[in-house]
């Protein structure tokens, strides 16, 4: 009997990751023959990729303006060589700006091939509208937060399923408080040179008595090394394999960008305070959000949206100032103050949230095998190869 054929396509390094972890959940009940776009993760699993995962990886408007024609390009081959290579199932992983495109292409070309979208793209926060569009060419949505498929119901989406987020594979232990402030200025370009002022100036009117850490990403070291250069307090900066568990086990509070690593703090027990600045093209959007049915979210951090309340506290645009920054991180370098132990309950509120019954990796395998048409449907053994 024939292997199964699986198109699966990530966007960035976070979908690389969940992507692997898939592909060892799937392989490990058929045997499979993979084609598609992924990182070492994915390789790793078996995936020959169509091209670098570098190409296609962009975030924001101007990023995406900028690399317009790359991406064009990236989209019409990708959506190609799924076409040709005849998947039984497509699986798209974040990357929304390039994933949707190319699952567009793939819809009109395999009418009858199932599409499931691994990763929501925010609906809930951002362009709801987009949740009632995706339904012509996806047809199941796995979530990594519990809140996601009531969104998509309420918004006519496709058909949406919980899955659980590999961060809450298990439950962090309690630990006493640390002795440091972490500073997390995220990995982009454009938010490390909006942020990385911003915090600068924060954490010099802070004037912490406890030691403060920097977590670079190596790629952007330079950049940040660049912009410390006018910082009052100059921090212990930290980077490489192992850096940030380690930071995170050390620190006491952080303050971070939005993004992913809130969900990582939040699963580690760090209390935080998050900012962001949007780039020129988003604050442009955003003045129109009269006109335009764009931000919905209560809150820009993941665990206050799933238990509903704002616990942690959020500052955007013109609020992410230098002195609203230090006033809400004061409270949280005080190991006994109301302010950490709101925030740790948020935690445990956040975790029994997310709680599923299994990996989220073995949960995702179940939902793509459960859309196979008939004729992929019978197990044929385990294995895998990649295309």
């Amino acid at each position: 009997m024939r292997r199964l054929r699986v198109a699966i396509l990530a966007g960035e390094a976070s979908g690389d990751h969940l992507g692997g972890a898939l592909m060892h959940a799937i392989a490990a009940r058929r045997a499979v023959e993979w084609m598609g776009v992924g990182g070492e993760d994915m390789m790793a699993a078996g995936l020959d990729p169509i091209f670098p995962l570098d190409e296609i990886s962009v975030m924001g408007i101007d990023a995406i303006v900028r690399r317009l024609p790359q991406l064009l390009s990236r989209i019409r081959e990708a959506a190609e060589r799924v076409v040709a290579f005849a998947p039984d199932v497509v699986v798209i992983i974040d990357a929304p700006e390039f994933n949707h495109r190319v699952a567009k292409r793939v819809r009109k070309a395999l009418p009858g091939v199932p599409i499931v979208n691994y990763v929501s793209p925010t609906i809930w926060a951002w362009r709801p509208g987009r949740a009632k569009a995706m339904r012509p060419y996806v047809d199941l949505v796995l979530a990594l937060f519990p809140f996601e498929p009531e969104a998509h119901a309420r918004l006519g989406g496709p058909r949406c399923v919980y899955v659980g987020h590999p961060l809450y594979e298990a439950t962090a232990a309690t630990v006493p408080p640390g002795e440091t402030l972490l500073v997390l200025p995220g990995s982009r370009r454009g938010e490390i040179d909006r942020l990385m002022p911003v915090f600068g100036a924060a954490i010099g009117r802070l004037a912490p008595a406890l030691p403060v850490e920097l977590l670079a990403v190596p790629w952007q070291r330079k950049r940040i090394e660049a912009h410390l250069a006018d910082w009052p307090v100059q921090p212990a900066i930290v980077s490489g394999p192992g850096a940030k568990a380690q930071a995170f086990a050390k620190a006491r509070a952080a303050l971070a960008a939005s993004g992913t690593v809130t969900l990582e703090l939040a699963a580690a027990r760090v209390p935080m305070v998050v900012a962001y600045k949007l780039d020129f093209a988003y604050r442009q959007v955003k003045r129109l959000h009269w006109l335009l049915p764009i931000v919905k979210a209560p809150s820009m951090v993941l665990a206050n949206i799933a238990i509903g309340r704002n616990d942690i506290p959020a500052f955007l645009e013109e609020d992410a100032n230098p002195e609203a920054l230090a006033a809400a991180l004061a409270p949280l370098l005080k190991p006994e103050s109301e302010a950490r132990a709101l925030q740790m309950r948020a935690f445990d509120d956040f975790a029994a949230e997310m709680a599923v019954a299994t990996s989220p990796a073995e949960q995702a395998a179940d939902a793509v095998l459960s859309v196979l048409p008939p004729s992929a449907a019978e197990d044929s053994g385990s294995g895998a190869t990649g295309a």
